[in-house]
């Protein structure tokens, strides 16, 4: 980055800066006209100046220019004006004067919001810049840097820069323009009155800013505080595990009181020192008006200064310490920002930074082929000892590769190399005629794929993370208004952001031979079972929900197999393993909220502990008469639950089994129960909604407290079409209601599938009726739709919703979906036992035929299933050839991992 902060704004907002400055000063004449309004008045009007010589009236609005005595003397009569009397100059006079008020207003409109404007798109610029370098460090600087304290300056930083960078120019010739013109005209009044001013503006041009330099250094030393502490409480929450396992509550919480009281202490020093500041600028600023009530009161009374002179001098001293104050205040900001600006290049600085990714367009995609060849290579590892050095080799590509280091990193270390992971090396690589270092970022991220031990998965879905690598570059334009288009185009060409949009086809599907996003997703699924995580995406899959948009084949057969289902548990007498929903029965193994609703909540409102308290849901019960009955049956679940969980520690396995009440709300039931007793039924609404969220979650056949009887269950059937009309009447969208006709779009594919739910009473019934639902999926050749819906599956922050297991899977296939020339694979099988592991290997070099796969091995138990063996000893590399390369193709080919059906509910 430009290391002066007033060049880098003055380079990308030149022409801005100056368009503005000179609004600044074309607003200037109306400016001094406002100052003088108020003499006329006093002096013409007020006083009768205009009419002295007899005359009854006086010209208002007459316009002249008086020529100086250097330029020939004279005036010029433009516009001799209108004749008014004295009440009419007055409220001529005074209503000119509003008049320029509204100019000069909104003069300062349009300035601030093109500073405001100007500073937001600098601002966005200088966000994006330094994400670009953020793609640009290097794994050495990744190292070092912290990502949070980088979120931080991206985020929270240069906030104060963007909103300085309007200020920049403008605001010191704006500010700078309003107190030279308040003083020109206090002088032409009266220059001993002008002279006093000046003074006084000197003394706090000189003293102020000297006092304020104290509070620069406090600001960047809170600054850096601020940002060590981000970076404290990112690593704490990376590690929240190792906190847990150590009991290390107490001294984490010692650490970050501590830095807190350090922020604390400064912030103190910082308040202390600006107020005391303000405190004399204010003084000074007040001097003024008693000097001018004084001398210029001495000055009027010996009839050397008139009235509406003195009067005029006030009013622009009035307009004078604002600006004066503002600049500065500008100053200070001005000292801060560059202070500020300055931490953000050196964490920027251009050693962390690799080669410039050029533009996509620029680069040639030409295959990774010829000889790998490695002459006179030497790494060294992070502490100066040589892990390689001076080795050589040569391998024809492509092949496979087993690099073998028993006790030593060197073989990951050279994976790394391959991967481009880790750019400082001695020796060169070379990839036919191409050297390894000089390829272009955007080519070895085509052609080159690395799997680590650590995947890094991003939020979002499983989709999204394995099509990661195919988003080169967009493809084609979707549809977008034309006007939205033109703006956001504009704005990214004015502030060096991209053209492209995320909303975009990004996928070159022809690259990777494919025809469409369909195409896409059934060799996403095959990968995926390749690497044995189809039970999983068949699982996530029947967990997720159905869009009838993007799975239209499959929202159309739903019902055809919810009835095939339903006839096979029938025909084959396992009817009691699934209790269907049905509008005219209860069901006994869902919730009384899930019964009541007969469907399922689309709207926070509707869902857990605020249905309770939803006022429509509470008016349908209550015509339902069911209200005083629910709430009894809350009271008797309260007291059944306090008096199980009396004594027992927060994490006891029967608050997992009686989710009602959790360990934190006993007291408050406990509170809610003895005032019962003593008061009766007066209990105040939040108590009844409290009681009245407890039966909603109820279920008999799974909790068996013996609250529901028949009258009550038929109750609450009749209470379904109660509701439902309530909601439709008030056309609260908040539930879709169930249908046998059509699908559920809420409902998980499950639960649209089975139309019930599990009884929970028949042994071993999850496991049969998930059984029988894959048979249903396959024999309705639905599997494939059913794994498309489980790529929608979301992985969670750094894929925590998912197994290390699961990770890993993703991991590879985002590799393997983009088909490069060089895999390497460094530690990515480790999640796996060494028998699946193995049948992963054996997959993958089965797939790699046409591709190198270079994998680093702790041992040689794997190694006789490559090519090559690459070994590592004492700073050396040794090759060695396979005595029998086709003996991989005489192994037995993969079988595929044995499809469980898993659980369904």
């Amino acid at each position: 980055m430009e290391k002066s902060l007033f060049r880098y704004i003055w380079t990308h907002s030149k022409r801005d800066q100056l368009f503005i400055c000179f609004v600044v000063l074309l607003s200037q004449p109306f400016y001094f006209i406002s100052l003088d309004l108020p003499r006329r008045i006093v002096n013409e009007a007020i006083q009768g100046e205009a009419f002295k010589d007899g005359n009854a009236t006086a010209p208002f609005l007459q316009i002249h220019i008086d020529w100086p005595q250097w330029l020939g003397g004279g005036s010029l009569h433009l516009f001799d004006g209108f004749q008014v009397g004295r009440v009419g100059l007055l409220l001529g006079l005074s209503s000119l004067f509003l008049f320029f008020v509204v100019v000069n207003n909104g003069f300062k409109y349009w300035i601030n919001l093109a500073k405001g404007v100007l500073g937001e798109r600098m601002l966005r610029r200088m966000r994006f810049e330094l994400f670009a370098m953020v793609l640009r460090f290097t794994p050495e600087a990744l190292r070092t840097v912290k990502s949070s304290e980088t979120a931080t300056i991206i985020k929270d930083e240069v906030e104060p820069i963007g909103g300085f960078i309007g200020d920049a120019f403008i605001t010191p010739v704006l500010l700078g323009m309003q107190a030279l013109t308040a003083l020109v005209f206090i002088m032409v009044q009266n220059v001993w009155l002008g002279l006093m001013a000046l003074g006084v503006i000197a003394v706090q041009f000189t003293i102020i800013p000297k006092l304020r330099r104290e509070l620069l250094r406090l600001g960047k030393q809170r600054q850096l505080a601020s940002r060590e502490l981000a970076g404290r409480i990112g690593e704490v929450l990376d590690g929240i595990e190792v906190v847990h396992v150590h009991n290390a509550y107490a001294w984490e919480r010692a650490e970050i009181g501590g830095r807190l009281f350090g922020l604390f202490s400064i912030r103190l020093k910082i308040y202390n020192r600006k107020f005391a500041v303000k405190f004399l600028n204010n003084f000074l600023s007040q001097v003024t008006p008693f000097l001018f009530y004084a001398i210029g009161g001495y000055f009027a009374l010996r009839g050397t200064l008139d009235i509406g002179q003195l009067v005029a001098v006030i009013n622009a001293y009035r307009e004078l310490p604002p600006p004066l104050k503002e600049l500065i205040d500008w100053d200070q900001q001005r000292l801060d920002v560059q202070v500020k600006y300055d931490q953000v290049t050196q964490h920027f600085a251009e050693e962390r930074l690799g080669p410039m990714i050029e533009s996509q367009e620029e680069i040639e995609d030409e295959p990774l082929a010829g000889p790998l060849v490695a002459e006179g290579l030497s790494i060294s590892g992070p502490h100066g000892d040589m892990i390689i050095e001076d080795a050589s080799f040569s391998l024809e590509l492509p092949t496979n590769v087993a690099m073998i280091s028993p006790g030593s990193p060197a073989a990951s270390i050279m994976a790394r190399v391959l991967a481009r992971r880790v750019p400082n090396f001695g020796g060169r690589i070379c990839i036919g005629d191409r050297e390894l270092v000089r390829l272009p970022p955007a080519v070895v991220g085509r052609r080159v794929a690395y799997a680590g031990v650590d995947p890094i998965l991003f939020p979002g879905s499983i989709r999204d993370n394995l099509i990661y690598g195919l988003r080169f570059r967009p493809m084609g334009q979707t549809e977008e208004d034309r006007r939205e288009m033109a703006q956001r185009i504009a704005e990214a060409a004015r502030t060096g952001n991209p053209f492209e949009s995320i909303s975009d086809c990004w996928i070159d599907y022809e690259r990777v031979g494919l025809k469409d996003e369909q195409d896409l997703d059934r060799v996403l699924v095959t990968l995926l079972e390749r690497v044995e995580m189809g039970e999983a995406i068949y699982l996530f899959g029947l967990a997720g929900q159905i869009d009838p948009e993007r799975h239209t084949a499959l929202a159309e057969r739903v019902v055809e197999a919810r009835r095939r289902l339903q006839e096979n548990f029938r025909s084959n007498g396992m009817a009691d393993l699934v209790e269907p929903f049905d509008m005219g029965r209860y069901n006994e193994q869902a919730t009384v909220a899930e019964n009541l609703l007969f469907g399922v909540p689309i709207s926070d409102e509707f869902m857990g502990r605020n249905l309770a308290d939803n006022p429509l849901f509470r008016s349908a019960i209550h015509r339902a008469g069911l209200t005083d009955k629910l709430t009894r049956m809350g009271l008797e679940i309260a007291e059944t639950m306090t008096e199980i969980f009396q004594g027992l520690p927060p994490g006891h396995s029967l608050f997992a089994q009686f989710s009602f009440i959790g360990a934190e709300e006993l007291p408050e039931f406990q509170a809610i129960l003895r005032r019962q007793s003593r008061n009766g039924h007066n209990l105040k609404r939040d108590e009844r909604t409290r009681l009245l969220s407890l039966p909603l979650a109820y279920v008999e056949a799974k909790h068996r407290l013996g609250l529901l009887d028949d009258e009550l269950r038929q109750q609450v059937v009749e209470a379904r079409s109660l509701i439902r009309e309530t909601l439709e009447k008030a056309d609260a969208t908040g539930v879709e209601f169930y249908d046998p006709e059509r699908i559920c779009m809420a409902a998980p594919l499950r639960d649209n599938l089975l139309f019930g739910r599990v009884n929970y009473q028949v042994a071993d019934a999850r496991h049969r009726v998930a059984e029988a639902v894959a048979a249903v999926v396959r024999e309705l050749d639905l599997l494939e739709d059913v794994a498309r819906i489980g790529l929608d599956h979301e992985v969670g922050a750094a894929g925590r919703l998912l197994s290390p297991q699961e990770r890993a899977s993703v991991n590879l296939v985002r590799c393997l979906v983009k088909r490069p020339d060089i895999l390497i694979i460094d530690g990515a099988l480790a999640p796996f036992d060494e028998e699946r592991a193995h049948r992963i290997l054996q997959a993958l070099l089965d797939h790699l035929e046409q591709q190198s796969l270079f994998m680093v091995l702790s041992n040689d138990r794997q190694a006789d299933a490559f090519d090559v063996q690459m070994r590592f000893s004492d700073g050396r590399i040794v090759t060695e050839k396979a005595a029998d390369p086709q003996r991989r193709a005489k192994t037995p080919a993969m079988e595929p991992a044995p499809s469980v059906a898993g659980e369904v509910a």
